[in-house]
């Protein structure tokens, strides 16, 4: 990495959206084909330091923004925001978009996601599909059904389990969890488990995803995450988003997955590229589920050659 990029990402730039501070950074010219990268649970914009200097030199804007809760981005709490899920992030990304890209590009948006990264990627390419070029998710995390009958209304039960998760997480002390998380050593822990390539696991890796823990606002922000995601309607998780998204086939999606990934096993990739024969599933040996900084080389030359062959622009 040199030292113009590594100061494009480290100094950010900042963003007003609905009363919070929103924080991305952007390496390429602007007025270049825009990519948006979405960072998974607990990582931030700067998890992408092995790939936006790579698609910016292929003249591509690279884009990476701190999703709200997470990185230097503000850290809302339920009373200030409600919930955190991932209705809430494309909300975000949409605004992205329409505030930030597109007084300079018109053009349409890739979006390349690792993780809650592609799911937030997926939820905004079923409500923006005339605007995405394509969605690189790598992998996809949420439950996967092949039932295809969905129901979205509230059942009385439904809500009953909403309250329940609703109390269950304001009592649960996770102040106490994350100062001992971050105290104990977990964090390391974490990433051994989802790097199976050790080689990138460094003293920047463990810092972008300790500090934002250490935030005064970090636990009001993860409670805000656990009942939003816990109790998101049908309509938000993955198995029906790429229903509807099959619907129209208008956005290419591609899903690089480690072989080796701990967290979603593999598994889970072939059965969604079994039930959506238009999705495309490429598979990479001896990688874990953070493909794109554990073997950057490989992640960012899948991801070019599938989009330098795309005929959505």
């Amino acid at each position: 990495m040199n030292n113009n990029f590594k100061k494009n990402i480290n100094i950010p730039n900042y963003w007003n959206w609905n009363g919070f501070k929103i924080c991305w950074s952007v390496t390429g010219e602007e007025n270049e084909i825009p990519i948006i990268f979405l960072h998974g649970f607990g990582a931030s914009r700067k998890h992408w330091r092995n790939n936006l200097e790579y698609f910016a030199k292929k003249n591509f804007a690279s884009y990476s923004l701190d999703l709200i809760g997470f990185g230097d981005s503000d850290q809302p709490g339920i009373r200030q925001i409600g919930k955190l899920n991932n209705e809430i992030w494309c909300d975000q990304v949409k605004d992205f978009i329409t505030q930030v890209i597109r007084p300079k590009n018109s053009g349409k948006v890739i979006l390349i996601g690792n993780s809650l990264g592609s799911l937030v990627a997926l939820t905004c390419a079923v409500s923006l599909e005339d605007q995405i070029a394509t969605v690189i998710a790598s992998p996809l995390p949420d439950q996967i059904q092949e039932n295809k009958k969905s129901t979205t209304k509230k059942s009385s039960f439904k809500k009953f389990q909403d309250r329940f998760i609703t109390i269950f997480f304001l009592f649960f002390p996770l102040e106490i969890i994350l100062f001992l998380i971050t105290k104990l050593g977990f964090i390391k822990l974490g990433l051994n488990s989802a790097y199976f390539k050790k080689d990138n696991i460094d003293r920047e890796l463990i810092d972008l995803v300790t500090k934002p823990v250490l935030r005064r606002t970090s636990a009001r922000a993860l409670r805000a995450m656990c009942i939003g995601m816990s109790s998101r309607d049908e309509k938000f998780k993955a198995s029906y988003l790429l229903r509807k998204l099959s619907a129209s086939k208008k956005v290419p999606f591609l899903l690089i997955w480690g072989e080796k990934d701990n967290f979603i096993p593999l598994f889970v990739g072939k059965k969604i590229a079994n039930f959506h024969r238009w999705v495309k599933l490429k598979k990479v040996s001896n990688s874990g589920h953070c493909i794109h900084d554990e073997d950057p080389s490989v992640f960012n030359r899948i991801s070019y050659e599938w989009i330098r062959d795309l005929k959505t622009f």
